[in-house]
């Protein structure tokens, strides 16, 4: 029912850590929620946190068993649910279950609470709030799990609500403290649409934003539901109990949520807002976005703050994507016809690379090659949040290999001993891409790759790395990070002008090599720290290039449009200037929280 019975129920099963020491929200408190995250450690409960009178609490899906617990019955309900939308007839073969299932099915439906209104009974400031920076170049604090909740001009109709988590910051920058704060939303967001709709109306734009409640609305804010499905719904389904809501003075309030913002959006009003430590694992940058004249900011008694930190990935919020797949992992297939699995790569930024396997069923009786498949792709690429992916891998995995898409150097194996550089490439030029990805052409602006193989097998890969001793002076340094894979720590990325002469030159020296066997070349600025491990290649490799600007080929061409390569592909994934910064922890934080591990009894025994 509430953020604190969750809490009291996972403190009963031993996994919840009590911080009782004053503790700072000024990028302290990150600094130890990351490093509980990163042993896979409890939930935890800020008790006492500077410069203001509430608790906090953070990384409660900070482990997937334990968002599998939580979310326990949902999981079942859900999965239950969707096949039952997939397939409505069977509904009739088993009608038993589903009259058991009844309960479930109707508990998701709203209720209007008109005599329990406790979140209106008490009220604060904004600098009254928990002010949490996580990392030291962000623009000020910001609310990590909000619900923002917004209606079109003149509706109150639930069915018509749209609520998103996006990121909201309460101070800093050139807001107005206590008055003004700042809203930041990406593209292919539901809010959008009702700005949009408000900018052409003369009517007031309404927003309240949640914090707290039920883990249910924090999960509900975040889902990526179907155009025409009510958050406000999907919640009540996910927590087994009605949403409780009522309206004040024309603002929506959740009736459960620990603390509600109310305020309106100004029409014409831009400000800066950012940087902000993103979980792509580098600074979103400042740009302008709207603002939110605050109207009130009322709270429960005795509230409880709901944060997370983000960065690079895996963190907390990768148990949102656990629980996704768990629960929609049956209607991606009938979403996406002859798809049958997708998988969003969680440590490289989610947008950045999306693997699939599809399959082929259009002319069966030919050689095999792409055909289905790139329809399949378009299709991935025209929908919903997997229209934000940058780097498409698709295939049929049609033979007698059972190929694991989430074994990610498998999977890349499975592809690299079959692609066709010539033919398999199909780039999309001066398009959008996630708003967080900075390795694009401008804000907002970059390019796609879709990587299509349907083919036979055609070579052994290898992990000979003599093939490139006549080239070894003009690196660094050579790794292979696996079969088919090599690293060339190259000199440092000027210019793309440069870049362009430089590769080009590389490129005819390797023609003369026998490199049939390694068809995949990455450029990297630290070869160290992209083998430490596969994770590091991965973010490296997909957050920091853009397929239009970075892909080179030896013996490479363009027939009709059409650009391929004979030989090694190559990736450019260097740094480059216009590239946002790294996420780095400030030392003398770093320090502090060392010492509050050392002597904190319940931290101890979670040093590194």
């Amino acid at each position: 029912m509430s953020l604190e019975s969750c809490l009291n129920d996972l403190q009963r099963r031993g996994e919840l850590l009590i911080i009782k020491d004053p503790v700072d929200p000024n990028l302290e408190m990150a600094e130890i929620h990351r490093r509980i995250y990163n042993q896979q450690g409890p939930a935890i409960l800020f008790e006492n946190i500077i410069g203001s009178p509430f608790k906090a609490c953070s990384n409660i899906y900070g482990t997937n068993s334990r968002c599998s617990y939580i979310f326990q019955d949902a999981i079942k309900g859900m999965e239950y649910l969707i096949k039952l939308k997939i397939n409505p007839s069977s509904f009739f073969t088993n009608i038993g279950k589903n009259i058991s299932n009844l309960p479930f099915y109707l508990s998701g439906k709203p209720i209007l609470n008109r005599f329990n209104k406790e979140i209106i009974s008490n009220s604060c400031k904004i600098s009254d709030l928990p002010q949490i920076v996580s990392w030291p170049k962000d623009g000020g604090a910001f609310i990590t799990l909000p619900q923002v909740i917004t209606f079109p001009p003149g509706s109150s109709n639930l069915q018509e609500a749209n609520i998103g988590m996006y990121r909201i910051q309460i101070s800093g920058n050139r807001y107005i403290q206590n008055k003004e704060i700042g809203l930041h939303y990406q593209l292919h967001r539901g809010i959008g649409i009702h700005h949009q709709a408000y900018l052409e109306s003369n009517n007031d734009f309404n927003v309240s934003i949640g914090v707290g409640g039920s883990p249910a609305h924090a999960l509900g804010s975040i889902f990526p539901l179907p155009e025409g499905l009510s958050e406000i719904l999907f919640t009540g389904l996910l927590n087994n109990r009605s949403y409780r809501y009522f309206w004040h003075n024309k603002y929506f309030i959740p009736a459960e949520v620990d603390f509600c913002i109310t305020g309106k959006i100004q029409k014409n009003k831009l400000l800066p807002e950012g940087p902000f430590g993103d979980h792509l694992g580098y600074y979103s940058l400042e740009h302008e976005f709207p603002v939110i004249e605050v109207e009130n900011v009322f709270h429960k008694k005795n509230p409880i703050w709901h944060f997370t930190v983000v960065g690079r990935p895996p963190q907390e919020d990768s148990g949102f994507g656990f629980l996704i797949h768990q629960m929609v992992k049956e209607i991606s297939k009938n979403e996406f016809p002859g798809v049958k699995e997708i998988h969003a790569v969680d440590v490289a930024g989610v947008h950045p690379l999306l693997l699939a396997i599809g399959s082929e069923r259009y002319m069966p009786f030919r050689e095999k090659m792409p055909e289905e498949i790139l329809t399949q792709a378009n299709h991935i690429l025209g929908k919903g949040q997997t229209s934000l992916a940058k780097y498409l891998f698709i295939t049929t995995n049609e033979d007698d290999h059972k190929l694991d898409i989430y074994n990610i150097p498998e999977y890349f194996k499975y592809i690299l001993e079959r692609i066709d550089w010539s033919k398999d490439l199909h780039f999309q030029t001066n398009t959008t891409i996630d708003t967080l990805d900075y390795s694009g052409s401008s804000w907002n602006a970059g390019s796609k790759l879709v990587i299509a193989c349907n083919r036979i097998k055609r070579r052994v890969l290898s992990l000979d790395i003599g093939i490139f001793n006549s080239i070894q002076s003009e690196i660094k340094d050579v790794k292979i990070l696996m079969p088919g894979v090599a690293l060339f720590q190259y000199k440092n990325f000027s210019n793309y002008e440069i870049a362009q002469s430089e590769i080009a030159n590389l490129c005819l020296r390797l023609q003369s090599e026998a490199q049939e066997k390694i068809p995949l070349i990455v450029l990297v600025d630290d070869i160290q720290f992209c083998t430490e491990n596969f994770n590091n290649f991965i973010w490296v490799c997909f957050t920091r290039s853009n397929p239009s600007h970075d892909i080179y080929g030896v013996g490479s061409f363009t027939v009709h449009k059409h650009w391929g390569c004979n030989g090694p592909l190559i990736i450019d994934a260097r740094l480059k200037p216009h590239h946002a910064p790294v996420l780095e922890v400030d030392q003398e934080v770093s320090k502090k929280a060392d010492k509050l591990f050392s002597t904190n009894k319940e931290l101890h025994k979670f040093r590194a």
